[in-house]
């Protein structure tokens, strides 16, 4: 008997979208948020603005950075996973 996955909110989506994009997900997750998608107006927005970002800017790699630039993107990072502090 397989289980059933809860359904997926923004916030779980939106931490999938890249992954989508590289075509990195597990077929599981793919088809979760391919679901949660078809039923969100929000997370379709941002998913196409995830796109046309990609598309405008090109291929970047860490290699094409300059080290403070990818010292601050590694501190968003950082910020953007730690719990929130109440």
């Amino acid at each position: 008997m397989k289980l059933m996955s809860r359904p997926l909110v923004c916030r779980d989506a939106v931490e999938l979208m890249s992954d989508y994009l590289d075509g990195s997900l597990s077929r599981h997750d793919r088809r979760r948020l391919e679901k949660h998608l078809a039923g969100c107006p929000h997370c379709s927005a941002y998913l196409e603005q995830m796109r046309v970002t990609i598309a405008a800017s090109g291929v970047v790699t860490p290699e094409d950075l300059e080290p403070e630039a990818l010292d601050d993107l590694v501190e968003i990072f950082r910020q953007f996973h730690e719990p929130d502090e109440d």
